[in-house]
Parts: C-alpha cells; structure tokens; sequence
C-alpha cells in the first residue's frame, strides 16, 4: 500500500512556500519609492510654476471689472477673446514685437559668433597668460549691469546712437557667459579629430566651423535660448537708451499699457500672452538639444 505524500499538509505548505514569488523588498523597492517621491514633487512644483503663467492667461479673457473680482475667479463669466485684438490697437504693439525680434535674432547671433570664436580660443589656442586672461574675463560676470549702464549711455551718446538698434544690440553681444559656456563644451571634444583636419591642410577658421561647431550644437542651442531670452526680456537699458516708438521694445511697450490713460489690466494681460510667444516657439524647437546641451556643457570640462 502506497502512501501519497503530496496530499499531507505539511508537504503542500512546503511547496507553496517554494513556488511563492518574494515580495518586493531592498535597493529596489526603495529606488523605486524615491523615484515615485521624486515624481510626485517635481509636479508640485511644475504645478507651482505653471500657476502665474494659467493665471495670465485667464486673465486676458476677462473684462476689466473682473480681473480683481472678490473672491478671485480663474474665469469670467464670458470669455473675450476680443482683448487681443483690442491690445494689438491699443497701442502699436506690432510694432513694439517687430522690434524686439530684430533686436533679439540680431543680438544672437552676434553673441553665437563672438563666444565661439573667443572659446575656440581659449579651449585650444596656445597663448602667454591664457588662464588669467580667461579668469579676468569671467569676472567681469560679477559686475552687475546697473553698474555699467551710466558709461555705457554716455559712449552711446558719443558715437550718436540714441535711439538706434546698435545701440540695443552691440553693448550686450560680447558676453564671458557665452565664452564659459562653449568653452566647457569645446574641451570635451577630442583633440584628434582636431589633428586629422590639420593634416587635411584645414586652418582654425575651418576646424572651428566644419569640426567642432556641428558637434558643439547642444551647447549653442543653449546659449541661443538663453541669449534670446535675455534680450527679449530686456528692461532697464531699453528704458535708458531708447524714448522713441520705432525703437520700442516689448517691456517697455507692456509698461505703457499702464499710464496716464488709465490702467488697462486686461489688455495689458492680454498683451503679455502675446509676448510669450517667440520663446516659447523657440523653446519647443530646440528642446531636443537643449537637454543634452544642458547635461554636457559646463559640466565635462577638463
């Protein structure tokens, strides 16, 4: 007479405790926690940010009776889309955008060809006093730009350009951040790839253009981001330099929306969304490379 063992209920415990897949427990299961963690406040605080701009936006749909309505409301009762165009004809806001991206296209590209070629030379050229040279010029960081504001006006209005686009464009275009910025990016890429178009008979001019600028593309996205925004949102030496229409710029134009006429809050809401537009264009085009840009440069260097 045979016996079945299978059947006692000790066995069959055993076997359920073998077949039994472990709960999740040790490095794994706390990473995954940290990372769910992390999630969770990077929302929040995206959330946060993305309050004042939801409110902006809200606003410019709303009449003027009801932007400081008790309590707040994020909507109005109707939505008018007719602020827009009433902020277009208010003042010339056209005008004011046209401007502005003159001025910031222009300014960027200058400050792309003059950090590159000032980074080139700091990354690769071989010169006396080199290190304290390039120390030298990132301090000029530290100096603030109301500092310079008052000399800057002064030889602007020696050379006659009050009121003019140079005047707008030129005193900013040569900046120690851009040069930082591509330099750290320059000394990540190999120099043998710099050797091989010498022997090819390819000059600095060359190597620089046909080498390392396709490769350093990340990093000048970010500084074209970076650059245009500054610009853009450029205040204070708009305000100084320029008291004329035809070299308005866009801050100073949404200032208007707040003078002697009264204070047109809708509009100047309205004004403001419309304004957001080239950079977050700008953004969205190249955000590809501005994450890698961001994660190489500055940090690679050696």
């Amino acid at each position: 007479m045979t016996s079945d063992t299978s059947a006692h209920p000790a066995v069959r415990a055993r076997g359920s405790r073998r077949g039994a897949v472990p709960a999740p427990t040790g490095p794994r299961s706390r990473h995954r926690g940290r990372r769910v963690v992390s999630q969770v406040l990077l929302t929040l605080v995206g959330v946060l940010f993305a309050m004042p701009l939801v409110w902006m936006v809200a606003s410019s749909l709303k009449s003027g009776g009801e932007i400081f309505s008790t309590p707040p409301k994020l909507l109005g009762d109707r939505l008018l889309f007719s602020n827009y165009t009433q902020a277009m004809d208010y003042l010339p806001f056209a005008r004011f955008m046209l401007n502005t991206l003159f001025v910031a296209v222009a300014g960027t590209l200058i400050t792309l060809v003059t950090s590159a070629l000032s980074a080139y030379a700091f990354a690769r050229l071989r010169f006396r006093f080199r290190e304290a040279i390039f120390l030298l010029y990132l301090g000029t960081l530290m100096v603030p730009q109301e500092v310079v504001v008052v000399p800057m006006f002064l030889i602007m209005k020696d050379l006659g350009w009050v009121n003019s686009f140079q005047a707008l464009i030129l005193p900013w275009a040569f900046t120690a951040f851009g040069t930082f910025l591509l330099r750290q990016f320059f000394l990540t890429i190999p120099t043998e790839l710099e050797e091989a178009a010498k022997i090819d008979g390819a000059g600095h001019v060359r190597i620089l253009t046909r080498v390392i600028a396709p490769i350093a593309a990340p990093a000048f996205a970010v500084l074209a981001v970076f650059t245009f925004i500054n610009y853009w949102n450029s205040f204070l030496w708009p305000l100084i330099i320029t008291n004329d229409v035809s070299t308005t710029t866009v801050p100073l134009g949404l200032n208007l929306f707040l003078g002697q006429n009264g204070q047109e809050w809708q509009l100047l809401m309205a004004a403001a969304t419309i304004s957001m537009a080239p950079t977050v264009l700008l953004v969205l085009v190249l955000q590809k490379y501005l994450v890698r840009g961001i994660a190489l440069s500055g940090l690679g260097g050696r």
